[in-house]
């Protein structure tokens, strides 16, 4: 009843009511699912078969199982992975960035620089330059 290529309902789970196909049986109560729900084991008590079956080989690659779904006009969509921006973060990590530079803390240490130039002007006698006599 749960053979290779059979196309299925799942019962139970987040991804309950999506179509499936399976294409590999692991045990007698277990069977490896991929489609419009996620590729993973699944036990066959939260499958619900339907009449049709396709012809698939047993661990087909996704993109032939969306090919064959696609086939029988169930939406499949494509599940791939977003590439990483350099300039893309978390808002927690940007808000946490912001929270660290901020102006009044430079304004602080420009202060401070400002005022140790000033103890340093004032602490060391002024120097008179002289020419050499010819």
């Amino acid at each position: 009843m749960f053979e290779i290529g059979r196309i299925c309902v799942k019962l139970a789970g987040r991804d309950a009511g999506m179509k499936c196909v399976i294409i590999d049986e692991l045990d007698h109560n277990n069977v490896l699912i991929d489609g419009q729900t996620r590729r993973r084991k699944c036990n066959v008590n939260h499958l619900e078969p339907t009449n049709q079956s396709v012809e698939i080989n047993k661990n087909a690659p996704a993109a032939e199982v969306i090919r064959v779904l696609k086939e029988l006009g169930i939406e499949v969509f494509e599940k791939t992975k977003k590439a990483a921006k350099a300039s893309e973060r978390p808002r927690s990590a940007k808000k946490i960035k912001e929270k660290l530079v901020k102006q009044p803390v430079i304004e602080k240490k420009v202060k401070k620089t400002k005022k140790a130039e000033e103890a340093v002007v004032e602490a060391a006698p002024e120097e008179k330059t002289e020419t050499p006599k010819e």
